[in-house]
């Protein structure tokens, strides 16, 4: 085992993390990420794509950089605190404050679980001709297995399997069309809001930057265990938990900025509009041949399995949190958390008529929920209380409040554009 610091009591030694070392550090991010690469990205991804071209890479880009911030600070609070964010909600908000944002919460991890079962469900309709509705089953019950027998870092080695497969499986379709890298280029930096385009807008935000994702962060970045009764190591961990963040963050940005440029240089090239999963996958197998079309079937099952085990997880760690407990799937009120995100999103799939639709609709959903998140979250990490001397600093706390107003601001353009 290669110590992570040497001659660490020196005066003036700046500690190097060494190559292999890093490696200690990154997994917690990629959990993450696998969130937001999901079934429900895809769906999001895939129509601004089709009917809008490179004009919505903007947000895309602006999501990621919201993302990065506020899974670092919620990760900062896991380190400094020992809490996660649902534990800290119900011991430092008021009652009735916690039991909304938890509450509201629990809902976005049913929304997302929704997604991610549906995309998974959908994949195995497209590679074996399964109905959606016995899909889902078998992707609920895969998960369960999955979520109620395996470790955090079992688990970990898992999503990154998962999430190189996906990585790789776009890699090759981009290789496959002729993108205007000059147009996605200025649509990466360029806001436009297209006539109709709110709902997707909000969509891929919902995608990108999802609640249960930060209730998630703030959990797993403590199954490192490490000593943080030693103020040295939280000070190293604060640290090198940004490069996690921004590498796994980053790998996301990059897999869901292909998903936007793969449905422009295909769909919107040829104007061909794209109202669910597995035409998509009908559709590439004629513009590009019919191993792309596996390929991103394959690719989808694997983003659906993966991400419906973190929604789990993130639920878990949420209802365990309102009786001030750490996630743990031994415990009774994680198991049920686990539960009752994964049974009520199977329940409601069985009752939806248009998957594609459910998609969208369920990532807007999440939207709507962030700003709950977002400023219970600054609140909590920029009190001194929480925190002690690692609460955030006036310009940090400026800099997040700031990110939920904007999002707060897009959530009531969604309202106005829809009456």
């Amino acid at each position: 085992m290669y110590k992570l610091f040497k001659n660490i009591d020196r005066p003036n030694y700046k500690p190097i993390l060494g190559g292999l070392d890093i490696f200690k550090f990154i997994g917690p991010g990629l959990l993450v990420t696998v969130g937001f690469i999901d079934p429900g990205n895809w769906a999001s991804n895939l129509a601004a794509g089709a009917d809008y071209g490179y004009a919505l890479l903007w947000m895309v880009t602006l999501s990621t950089i919201m993302l990065i911030m506020l899974q670092h600070n919620v990760a900062h609070l896991g380190i400094a605190t020992g809490l996660c964010l649902s534990e800290a909600a119900t011991i430092y908000l008021t009652p009735r404050s916690s039991k909304v944002l938890l509450t509201t919460a629990m809902l976005a991890s049913i929304s997302t679980s929704l997604a991610e079962i549906l995309g998974g469900a959908i994949a195995l309709e497209m590679l074996f001709n399964i109905p959606i509705r016995a899909g889902s089953l078998l992707v609920t019950i895969f998960v369960f297995i999955m979520l109620f027998s395996n470790s955090y870092r079992i688990m970990e080695k898992w999503i990154i399997a998962f999430v190189s497969v996906i990585g790789l499986s776009f890699l090759y379709e981009l290789s496959l069309v002729n993108i205007d890298w000059n147009s996605a280029i200025t649509g990466w930096v360029t806001p436009s809001f297209p006539k109709g385009s709110m709902l997707i807008i909000m969509s891929v935000m919902g995608a990108v930057v999802m609640p249960h994702n930060l209730f998630l962060h703030s959990e797993i970045i403590q199954s490192r265990q490490w000593n943080l009764q030693d103020d040295k190591v939280i000070k190293k961990q604060l640290r090198y938990e940004f490069l996690d963040t921004l590498v796994s963050m980053l790998a996301g940005w990059a897999i869901n900025s292909a998903m936007i440029l793969l449905a422009a240089a295909t769909f919107f090239a040829t104007s061909t509009p794209v109202s669910e999963l597995q035409q998509a996958k009908n559709l590439l197998a004629p513009l590009l041949g019919s191993n792309a079309a596996i390929v991103f079937a394959v690719a989808l099952l694997f983003a659906g399995i993966a991400s419906t085990i973190t929604s789990g997880m993130a639920a878990g760690s949420i209802f365990a949190g309102m009786y001030k407990e750490p996630y743990d799937i031994k415990d009774n009120h994680s198991r049920l958390g686990v539960a009752i995100s994964l049974i009520v999103a199977f329940g409601i799939i069985l009752l939806i008529t248009n998957p594609f639709q459910g998609l969208i609709i369920s990532q807007m959903i999440l939207s709507i929920q962030l700003p709950f998140t977002i400023f219970s979250q600054v609140y909590l990490t920029s009190s001194e209380k929480v925190m002690g001397k690692y609460k955030n600093t006036l310009f940090t706390k400026i800099l997040l409040y700031s990110l939920g107003v904007i999002v707060t601001i897009l959530n009531v353009a969604l309202f106005i554009s829809l009456f």
